[in-house]
């Protein structure tokens, strides 16, 4: 049997929002079986607790952000990118401000907090979301027209289209296909940074976004290059790093997908409307578990006996 997974142990990291600019402590910790993802804000009194779902995702302007009971946790995408990356099924995550830190842009602090937390095994089987049929959002028109869609396949993987029109960007590979029964997540997407343009800065400051945004924790472009001394990790950093932003999006759902992801232009809010266009349909999908590695498709096969290994 697949079975769930958490951390042995409680881990611990403090950072800065990216969008709030505020310092904020963050802890992992172990959770029981059919848990799911949940974050809590200990800040607030009461505490306000998020369980990870599709259908609390209420601002999507440059993150995907949670919201319950007047309170808020923004910028998740990462972190739940991290986790779906590594297997993690159950996990509580407490935070002591309004946004998850932003780390280096990137999921690879995230993926190095969780290894460091350990794997721990769960007697319960790991349920996996897996699409019968195909489901597609769209938005927009002509040149404009973004979509993303949901497909069968025996596996994991995604195909990302992106056009921003800055030679920084075009000058680098704007399509990437993942299959993750070929490829690890800790290798090819965990270190892809987040990325931003400096015309764009004063605008995102003045509706409160990017106040705590730098050449630390993001790439950065002027009109015509790469600001960042240290170039890019990965020769077509810019569209993995959407996929990595698409992995975290989708794992809203609360379960590990059995499907093809493909998206030309998509971002947080789209992709959250092909999850609830998915829910709405309850057709298209099926929840399944698998007795063995054998009968599981590749690309979990591969991840619950690889990603462990990997270190920084």
């Amino acid at each position: 049997m697949l079975k769930q997974r958490t951390i042995k142990e409680l881990v611990r990291t403090t950072g800065v929002g990216l969008h709030s600019g505020t310092k904020v402590e963050l802890t992992l910790r172990p959770a029981e079986p059919d848990t799911g993802i949940v974050f809590r804000r200990v800040d607030m009194d009461p505490p306000v607790v998020f369980p990870a779902s599709a259908s609390i995702v209420g601002d999507t302007r440059m993150a995907t952000v949670l919201m319950k009971d007047g309170g808020r946790v923004s910028t998740v995408e990462h972190l739940m990118s991290a986790c779906a990356g590594l297997g993690i099924d159950n996990l509580y995550v407490d935070v002591t401000a309004e946004e998850i830190p932003i780390m280096d842009g990137s999921a690879s602090s995230f993926v190095y907090l969780l290894q460091q937390g350990g794997v721990e095994e769960q007697n319960a089987p790991k349920k996996f979301i897996r699409i019968k049929k195909t489901v597609e959002v769209r938005e927009g028109k002509g040149n404009n027209e973004k979509w993303a869609r949901l497909v069968p396949h025996d596996g994991f993987k995604l195909d990302f289209f992106i056009e921003f029109n800055h030679p920084a960007v075009d000058g680098t590979a704007q399509r990437a296909n993942v299959d993750f029964g070929d490829v690890s997540y800790v290798q090819a997407i965990a270190r892809a940074r987040t990325f931003g343009f400096m015309q764009d800065v004063e605008m995102l400051r003045g509706i409160g976004l990017a106040r705590g945004g730098s050449l630390e924790n993001a790439i950065v472009m002027d009109e015509y290059r790469i600001l960042n001394s240290d170039g890019l990790r990965y020769d077509d950093e810019f569209v993995r790093h959407k996929i990595l932003d698409a992995i975290g999006d989708l794992y809203m759902v609360g379960h590990p997908m059995v499907a093809s992801y493909e998206a030309h232009k998509s971002g947080h809010a789209l992709n959250n409307q092909l999850l609830r266009a998915m829910l709405d349909d309850p057709s298209s999908y099926e929840i399944v578990t698998y007795e063995s590695s054998d009968q599981a498709p590749p690309s979990y096969a591969r991840q619950l006996a690889e990603e462990w290994s990997f270190n920084y």
